[in-house]
C-alpha cells in the first residue's frame, strides 16, 4: 500500500506543478465525455487505459467477474451493470462498446473446467448464473478458446438491452469483442464474418 500511497502523492504535485495538467484536470470536473463503454474482467492484470492508451475521461468502465453481461430480463431488479449500460447509451451517449476477454480468466477457466468453488460460494453462483453452461471445456492454463467464444456471447447478450438495441437501430453505436493475451500483451477483435478473432 506504501507504494501507492506515494504514486498517489507524486501524481498530485505533478498536476500541482504543471499548468498544462491542471488546465486538463480541470476540464474533467465539467462533465464526461467518454469515447466508449469499456466492459472487462475485474482482473488485476487487465487495465484497460493501458491497453487502450486512453486518457482521463476516455473510456467509461465496467468490470465485472469474467466480464460477463448479465442477461437482460424484463422487469429484473435493478443492477449496478445495467446501470452502467443504460447510463453510458442513453446519457453518455458514447460511440462504441467494447467487450474485453483476456487469457487465464479464473472466471471462465473456472467454469469450462467445472472447477469446485464451494469455498467462494458468491463466485460460484455467479458464474452459474452469468456465464454460459455452452462454455467449450479448454483444460489449458489460459483457456483462450473458451475466453473468446464467451467474449462473443457477452457482445450478442448486450444487443438485448433495450439502451443498446435503441442505438445499434439508428447506427450510432458500434459493438467490438476484444480479446487480450495476457502473456504477450496481445490483443484481437472479433470478426463476424469469419467467426474468429484477427489482430486489430
Amino acid at each position: 500500500m506504501d507504494t501507492f500511497i506515494q504514486h498517489a502523492r507524486d501524481h498530485s504535485a505533478r498536476i500541482a506543478d504543471r499548468q498544462e495538467e491542471r488546465e486538463t484536470y480541470g476540464r474533467l470536473a465539467a462533465g464526461q465525455s467518454p469515447l466508449a463503454l469499456f466492459i472487462t474482467c475485474s482482473d488485476s492484470r487487465v487495465i484497460p487505459s493501458l491497453i487502450t492508451g486512453a486518457r482521463p475521461g476516455e473510456l467509461f468502465e465496467l468490470r465485472t467477474a469474467g466480464n460477463a453481461v448479465p442477461l437482460y430480463t424484463p422487469g429484473r431488479a435493478a443492477s449496478s451493470e445495467a446501470a452502467t449500460i443504460e447510463y453510458a447509451m442513453r446519457v453518455l451517449e458514447v460511440a462504441d462498446i467494447v467487450v474485453c476477454g483476456h487469457s487465464h480468466c479464473g472466471a471462465v477457466g473456472a467454469k469450462c473446467r467445472g472447477e469446485d468453488l464451494t469455498a467462494a460460494p458468491d463466485v460460484r453462483d455467479w458464474l452459474s448464473q452469468e456465464l454460459s453452461d455452452s462454455l467449450p471445456h479448454d483444460a489449458e492454463p489460459a483457456a483462450a478458446n473458451a475466453g473468446r467464444r464467451h467474449v462473443c456471447e457477452q457482445v450478442d447478450r448486450l444487443r438485448a438491452y433495450p439502451s443498446v438495441r435503441e442505438r445499434l437501430a439508428t447506427g450510432s453505436v458500434g459493438l467490438h469483442g476484444w480479446f487480450y493475451e495476457v502473456h504477450t500483451g496481445r490483443v484481437t477483435v472479433h470478426d463476424p464474418a469469419s467467426d474468429s478473432f484477427l489482430p486489430l
